[in-house]
């Protein structure tokens, strides 16, 4: 057995700046109807050819134009979309829709029908993670296409919030699953928790103001296979090394810096996406006030009991 963990994935960052207009030309060339969905594959260096990011998971830059709609279906992976660019798009999740704005965190849970359309007037983005990998080792996956384009809405937009979201919970309410049963977590709220929290204390050496996102039922992880978190470093940061098992991918959100993974440097800016891959040594710097979304198989990790982590 080896000392410690081994793997084939390697640090990589993708410049947003270069991505961009690759994904635009493939609006140019396919519809979002033709593709189902169109997307750029984030694939890890060292995993040539399997279209993965980590062993466990799948990320990727999707694009939907005005006027298009990526057509409802539902498949096993779990999902999560965190808005890169534009607004005006929408995501429906089991008939109920959520309006997309840059850097909101979307969940599509497994098994719920979900469809994305965009009446706006411009091009918007985001960063899919799905658990694909992890579903193909256990030979568990399924599809299924929805009848029509487009599921029929039957509950208005911020319903899930109402029921679920405002520290409250619908009377004797069970939960029938570890999924959340809120699917849309608005940017705007997130980084005023952020800036609260930055007034209130200092920054954790390691990570900075950081928080995760939750299933306000149970408190857990918003998916049984994904994590996701949010965090803040102030302008002038420099964070002390640290790792941990699960393998992460980070989107800048705002600001600029750099982070030292194992023995490499990645100089980013906003919008850039990086991964972490596992047990390698990160450390984050801050040239200005910074906030990163990431995430990873965390919760599948600590099922197993598993995980670890270590400040270094």
């Amino acid at each position: 057995m080896p000392q410690r963990p081994r793997t084939p994935c390697v640090p990589a960052l993708w410049r947003y700046q270069t991505a961009r207009p690759l994904l635009l030309e493939a609006g140019r060339l396919i519809t979002a109807k033709e593709a189902e969905r169109r997307v750029l594959v984030l694939e890890n260096p060292g995993l040539r050819g399997h279209s993965s990011i980590t062993h466990t998971l799948y990320a990727g830059l999707q694009l939907i134009l005005p006027g298009e709609v990526a057509p409802s279906h539902r498949h096993a992976q779990s999902a999560l979309r965190f808005v890169v660019e534009g607004s005006g798009a929408y995501t429906a999740v089991d008939g109920e829709r959520a309006t997309m704005r840059p850097a909101d965190f979307i969940v599509t849970p497994s098994w719920t029908f979900h469809d994305h359309g965009n009446p706006g007037k411009e091009p918007v983005i985001w960063l899919d993670g799905l658990d694909i990998p992890m579903i193909a080792f256990f030979d568990a996956g399924f599809a299924e296409r929805y009848p029509q384009e487009v599921q029929p809405s039957v509950r208005p937009e911020g319903d899930a919030h109402s029921r679920y979201g405002q520290n409250l919970l619908p009377l004797e309410y069970q939960p029938a699953s570890r999924t959340t049963p809120v699917f849309s977590y608005p940017y705007e709220k997130t980084r005023d928790a952020l800036s609260r929290l930055q007034r209130a204390g200092p920054p954790h050496p390691s990570h900075g103001i950081k928080m995760q996102y939750a299933n306000p039922a149970t408190g857990g992880y918003p998916m049984p296979t994904i994590a996701a978190f949010i965090q803040l470093l102030p302008a002038g940061f420099k964070g002390r090394r640290h790792r941990s098992t699960d393998g992460t991918v980070f989107s800048v959100v705002e600001g600029r810096g750099r982070s030292k993974i194992g023995k490499e440097v990645f100089d980013w800016g906003p919008k850039d996406l990086f991964v972490v891959p596992s047990w390698h040594e990160v450390s984050h710097e801050a040239q200005e006030e910074t906030v990163l979304f990431s995430f990873s198989d965390r919760p599948v990790q600590k099922a197993l009991g598993i995980w670890r982590e270590e400040e270094l």
